[in-house]
């Protein structure tokens, strides 16, 4: 085996390596890891018991540290007469206001999406 032929080969290897490192680092994001690959080692230290609240809440509802919902209940106040009517985030059906039958949200497959112009305010538990 020429010298520039092991010199290639070496520095493939080496970049296998690295690639290795990366591909365990991406399995593992969000976790506290200490792996070694083929001689090298890498840490990531990211606390587990206090993650960032952004990160919480991108999460599934039932893989956060305290489970909990992502729905929840909202005082809607109507553009047309301001009665206010307490509407479920997730509502499925049409939502019409008592007083002047203004449609207040509709169904969107998730969250309902409300009309154009009401004040909304999220329902304290």
């Amino acid at each position: 085996m020429s010298r520039v032929s092991r010199m290639k080969r070496l520095s493939f290897d080496a970049v296998n390596r690295v690639e290795k490192c990366q591909n365990l680092q991406n399995r593992f994001d969000g976790q506290k890891v200490a792996q070694k690959v083929s001689g090298y080692t890498f840490h990531q230290d990211t606390d587990l018991l206090y993650t960032s609240l952004a990160r919480e809440r991108s999460r599934h509802k039932k893989k956060r540290l305290v489970q909990s919902p992502n729905s929840y209940f909202m005082d809607v106040k109507c553009t047309g007469c301001c009665t206010i009517t307490t509407i479920f985030s997730h509502a499925q059906t049409v939502v019409p206001c008592a007083g002047c039958s203004l449609i207040l949200c509709q169904p969107a497959g998730g969250k309902c999406r409300l009309t154009e112009g009401c004040a909304f305010r999220k329902k304290k538990s």
